[in-house]
Order: structure tokens, then C-alpha cells, then sequence
């Protein structure tokens, strides 16, 4: 089975195992674990903020975010498809009282206008106080899309002059970074808070770093306690976490790599693959345009021996590649995809007009 769902399914590596089997450790609640400070400090370094703090869960971290950046009753902005709306459960709405309202996009970037339009006039006592704008790095929904710095940038200066917080979602920000060839920090820094997962890409088991200036992760790590993250002896796992980010960035070129292969052989066996969308290693398969419903689409692969997950948009799969998927695995995907999406007495077709892009 070539299993291209998503990569949270990686495994951790040899070198990773051991290095989790050998980790000192100590108390985290009570900053007494050498592991866990020696991750929050790289991270923090990593991604341009003067301090980071470990979490189990990215989700966990977004939430932290938002509830330090804003207060009840305030209104969150993000792109529609983002990871704070679709993915985690109400979250804003429950953890922070916070309104959510959605900018509609065909890829998960917006542009300064869209956060102009969307903010709620200063002072008008029947709308929510907008408060927060979410950035989202490579954008999930959008296939792995990356920020352009430059793009970005004008964005953030929109919302800081609308006296707006920002935060950065940036669950697969070292994908952002390797494959625009920008730090990091670069991005990072532009942001109020920045939250990195690690057990996607990275390969970690688990664990997610939030990260900010020193008066907010000091709330940071209260609501850490309160949202039930505190951890004992995390440096097992915090070790694992600073492994990856001494070995398993430069690396996620190759996933980037597999992930172009897989979306050329698709596209070349006629299967409707936008390559100009392909930035990382996601691959989306719009499968409503075979004339498939992605329940029958998922079915067929499976028959054939390949997994494929549903993406944001209706009819529509992803493939994510990973440090578990080879090469060997790509190409066996390049001729398996099209033989179980293909009826058995015709040649792949496309159905209706071209899509929106993503």
C-alpha cells in the first residue's frame, strides 16, 4: 500500500528513536527539563521571536494564540479553508469567545484589500471589535500554497495599521521556507505569535512550539497549564523535536521533489493536476472533473493500493508526500493513480469546464 494521506504519518527515524531514548530530563512544569529548554530556545531562534514554549499540539498552540492576542467577544479573521476554522472544532469560538469571519479565496492567500474589506468599523457597538488576523504558512487548504515574503509583508502592514494583531499559523512553515528559499525568522518575525508543528514534515511523534515576545509567552504558559498541556519529563519527546530540527529540514526539498514527480506523471497521464500549484509536497487531484465523487475516488485508489486523503475543497484528493515516501513509492503511485481512476472501457476523460483554481 503507497500511502500518501498526509504527513502526519511519519515515523520517526532511527537517529530520532535514539536520540529520544537518550534524552536528560527533568520536570517541565517546573522548567527543570534541559530538553525542553534546549528545544524553546533553538525554536525560538529559529523562528525570529525572542521566546518559544512547547506544547503537545499544534492546535493547541493556535488556540493559545488567539486567546493571548484578543479578549471575548473579539472577531478572528482568517482565509476560509484555514486550520483554525476548518480543523479545529470551533476552537476561536470556544477557547476565546471569539467571532470567526472567513475571507473567501481560490488558494489560501488574501491579499491587504481582503483584510481592509473584512474589518469591522472601530467603535461601532454592534459588531464584534475585529482583533486578529490569521496568516496560515504553507496554507493546508489552499495544497501546500507558500506566502511570498514580500506578499505577505504588505498584508501584516495592512493589519498593524488597522491596529490589528497577527498571528502565523505555521504548522509546515520549514516546507515555506525550504522551498521559497526564505528563513524562517524572516517570516516569523513579522508576526505577534508563530506557531511551528513538528510532527508532520519534521517527523516528530508528536509536539508543537508557540512563539512570541517575553510578556506574552509568560501567558503563553499559563494557558499552556490551564488548556491541560503541561507536561513531566517531555524531553523524551522534546528531544525528538530538536533532532528534527538538526536533521529533517534541508530534507523537505526531497519531499517537495516527490511531490513535483507524482504532479508531472499525473498530469502527463491526463488527470487534472494544476502543476503551477504544486509549491511543496502536496498534490491535489480534482476528481469531479473525472466525473467522480470523492467517497468512489478514495474507494477505487484504496482497490488499487493506493491511499489518498480528501482535501478542503469538495471532489477534490490530496497527496501529501513525506520523509517515509520514496521515490519507488512515487512512481508506483505515477501508475497506479490513473489506472483506478480510469473506467475500465475508456480513457481517462475530463468532465464539465476547467476548475477554479485552488
Amino acid at each position: 500500500m503507497i500511502d500518501l494521506r498526509s504527513d502526519t504519518l511519519t515515523q520517526p527515524s532511527p537517529g530520532m528513536r535514539k536520540a529520544m531514548a537518550e534524552a536528560v530530563v527533568g520536570d517541565e512544569q517546573k522548567r527543570e527539563d534541559p530538553t525542553v529548554i534546549e528545544l524553546e530556545e533553538c525554536a525560538a531562534d529559529l523562528l525570529g521571536q525572542q521566546e518559544a514554549v512547547f506544547l503537545p499540539t499544534a492546535t493547541m498552540a493556535n488556540q493559545i494564540a488567539l486567546r493571548i492576542l484578543s479578549e471575548p467577544g473579539d472577531e478572528v479573521i482568517a482565509e476560509a479553508m484555514a486550520h483554525v476554522f476548518l480543523y479545529e472544532l470551533g476552537g476561536p469560538a470556544v477557547h476565546s469567545g471569539l467571532a470567526m469571519k472567513a475571507l473567501q479565496t481560490d488558494h489560501g492567500i488574501f491579499t491587504a484589500d481582503d483584510v481592509r474589506e473584512a474589518v469591522n468599523p472601530p467603535g461601532d457597538l454592534h459588531a464584534a471589535p475585529t482583533r486578529i488576523v490569521c496568516f496560515e504558512n504553507t496554507h493546508n487548504g489552499g495544497g501546500g500554497r507558500v506566502w511570498p515574503l514580500g506578499h505577505l509583508r504588505d498584508v501584516v502592514s495592512a493589519a498593524r495599521g488597522l491596529s490589528l494583531n497577527v498571528h502565523l499559523d505555521g504548522a509546515r512553515l520549514m516546507n515555506a521556507a525550504v522551498a521559497s528559499g526564505v528563513l524562517a525568522a524572516d517570516y516569523g518575525r513579522e508576526f505577534d505569535t508563530v506557531t511551528l508543528c513538528l510532527s508532520k514534515g519534521l517527523g516528530c511523534p508528536l509536539g508543537a512550539l508557540i512563539a512570541g515576545s517575553h510578556e506574552r509567552m509568560v501567558k503563553a504558559r499559563r494557558m499552556k497549564h490551564l488548556f491541560g498541556g503541561a507536561m513531566r519529563q517531555a524531553g523524551i519527546v522534546a528531544a525528538a523535536g530538536v533532532y528534527a530540527l538538526e536533521h529533517n529540514v534541508d530534507r523537505l526539498a526531497d519531499d517537495h521533489a516527490n511531490a513535483r514527480r507524482l504532479g508531472q506523471g499525473l498530469a502527463e497521464a491526463g488527470l487534472p493536476v494544476d502543476l503551477e500549484r504544486v509549491e511543496t509536497n502536496f498534490v491535489l487531484l480534482d476528481v469531479g472533473r473525472l466525473g467522480l465523487a470523492a467517497d468512489d475516488a478514495v474507494a477505487r485508489l484504496r482497490a488499487e493500493g493506493v491511499l489518498l486523503s480528501f482535501a478542503a475543497r469538495k471532489d477534490v484528493l490530496r497527496a501529501v508526500t513525506r520523509l517515509d515516501v520514496t521515490s519507488e513509492d512515487i512512481e508506483g503511485a505515477i501508475e497506479r493513480i490513473p489506472r483506478a481512476l480510469a473506467s475500465t472501457d475508456r480513457p481517462i476523460e475530463l468532465a464539465g469546464e476547467a476548475p477554479t483554481p485552488y
